[in-house]
């Protein structure tokens, strides 16, 4: 029977939903309506094809979005007031003691196997049709499969053990399994940052020590300059999936590598590559990693707490649609609706993010150029073919990263002082 968490969730569900939907249009309207004009700040480096191309492709992207939207509020309401997790505890209980651990392990992977089966067609469609038609996309059907079969199997063995000790310590640990179940995530997670990048990324991916040539050189000084000690720095194949150019750092403690993708370094200059960088040290120098994980952490014992004074209730289940309580439907239940009331908190925690990288421009400019880092920022915008004229709602609602206009104003600005 529905109750008053029935209706709350309709209400979180609705109202996240249709303004998805609101900003996706909103978006698609506002980057069609420029898309004949390159801005003033770019009408000298960026061409109005690449600008219109630009356009084309977040317009795309849009859609799909859209769609995407719809599809998951459906599987949403499916899996909860349409009964689907609870038939599914019923065909585990069959097979397994209804409450057992074992029950619930299989109640929760035959829960992610359904909800990525529901996502592979967006998915496949993305890569081979919205990136391929753009000319990004590098994937073969059987490097797509592959990647699939890879990504299961790690998922299983990284996964199944900590989901097996989650959901013993929920069923032994009484009144404060939450607090024990905090502790394990955050030791796993520190943990697993640490092996990531010598054990996990090599699945995939084929990294290239960088140790001669003026690039080499370049990092060598940025890192003394900047007392930053790493593993090394890499030369990572992400041309074998997309022409989309990346870096970032990977790892914890002593096992921080610098990444470089070979379609980054193939396209920008050694100077350019130094200051972009120069930007991600400035994440990891001004502590932003750390900060991060901390609020991360916050944010996930917060929640835990929050579900360990629900999960003895039987109004949250019978409001979410399941009969039959036990733990692993507890937490199935609070991961599928949470996103759906936090929706949205999304502009704070995006306001955060681009914060952090108006700080790491200026720790960049400090040690690297601003003229080479808004050189290499408006090839990446060319190459990635990212707008230039995003919506402003739609952008506060979602973007980790400054608009490009008001990125590229803010460097000229630190460049000038």
């Amino acid at each position: 029977m529905p109750n008053a968490l029935t209706w709350l969730f309709l209400c979180a569900l609705v109202a996240a939903s249709a303004t998805r939907l609101w900003l996706a249009a909103r978006q698609i309207r506002h980057v069609k309506t420029h898309r004949d004009a390159v801005p003033p700040s770019f009408a000298s480096t960026i061409a109005l094809s690449a600008h219109q191309k630009a356009a084309d492709y977040t317009t795309a992207k849009a859609r799909l979005g859209m769609i995407d939207v719809l599809i998951s509020a459906a599987t949403l309401l499916a899996f909860t007031l349409g009964g689907l997790l609870q038939w599914l505890s019923g065909v585990w209980a069959q097979l397994f003691a209804a409450g057992s651990i074992a029950h619930g392990t299989a109640l929760l992977l035959s829960l992610i196997f359904i909800q990525s089966l529901i996502a592979l067609p967006l998915t496949a469609y993305r890569t081979f049709n919205i990136e391929a038609r753009f000319g990004f996309n590098r994937m073969t059907v059987p490097l797509f499969i592959a990647d699939l079969v890879k990504h299961a199997i790690v998922g299983l063995v990284l996964g199944v053990p900590l989901l097996l000790a989650v959901l013993w310590l929920m069923g032994k640990m009484g009144s404060y399994w939450w607090l024990y179940v905090w502790l394990l995530w955050a030791a796993y997670s520190i943990v697993l940052m640490m092996f990531y990048p010598r054990f996990i990324l090599p699945l995939f991916n084929k990294f290239t020590p960088i140790t001669d040539g003026e690039l080499a050189s370049r990092m060598t000084r940025l890192l003394e300059r900047c007392g930053f000690k790493s593993s090394g720095l890499y030369l990572m194949d992400g041309s074998k999936r997309s022409s989309h150019g990346n870096a970032f750092f990977t790892g914890f403690g002593a096992a921080k590598r610098i990444v470089l993708f070979d379609t980054l370094v193939s396209r920008l200059q050694p100077p350019e590559v130094e200051a972009v960088v120069a930007h991600e040290l400035g994440h990891y120098r001004l502590h932003h990693i750390v900060k991060g994980m901390a609020l991360s952490m916050a944010f996930t014992f917060a929640l835990l707490l929050l579900l360990g004074q629900l999960i003895d209730h039987r109004w949250f289940y019978e409001g979410l649609g399941v009969r039959s309580a036990s733990s692993a439907a507890a937490l199935a239940l609070f991961l599928m609706v949470l996103p759906e009331f936090l929706f949205f908190v999304q502009p704070l925690t995006s306001r955060y993010s681009r914060r952090r990288e108006y700080e790491a421009d200026a720790y960049a400019v400090n040690h690297a150029s601003s003229q080479e880092l808004v050189r290499a920022l408006v090839k990446l915008y060319q190459d990635n073919a990212a707008t230039l004229t995003p919506d402003p709602l739609h952008s506060a609602f979602y973007d980790s990263h400054p608009p490009a206009a008001m990125r590229i104003a803010r460097l000229a600005e630190l460049g000038g002082r």
